[in-house]
């Protein structure tokens, strides 16, 4: 049987949609956070560079599958 809207109370739904904005917000947070440190950003770059050049392994090479 499938839960409808219609069968939370408005507490449940304000929670539920409380709980997804806080998680988004929390995401949106986390990544400015990240994207204004210099060594994050850094790392993004030696990480571009390295692929570019073929200096990474697949999965496969990595767990000798």
């Amino acid at each position: 049987m499938e839960t409808k809207v219609s069968d939370l109370t408005v507490g449940e739904l304000q929670s539920l949609i409380s709980d997804a904005v806080r998680g988004a917000m929390e995401e949106v947070i986390e990544d400015m956070l990240a994207l204004s440190s210099d060594e994050y950003l850094c790392s993004i770059e030696e990480a571009r560079s390295d692929y570019k050049e073929g200096k990474v392994k697949s999965l496969e090479e990595l767990f000798d599958v």
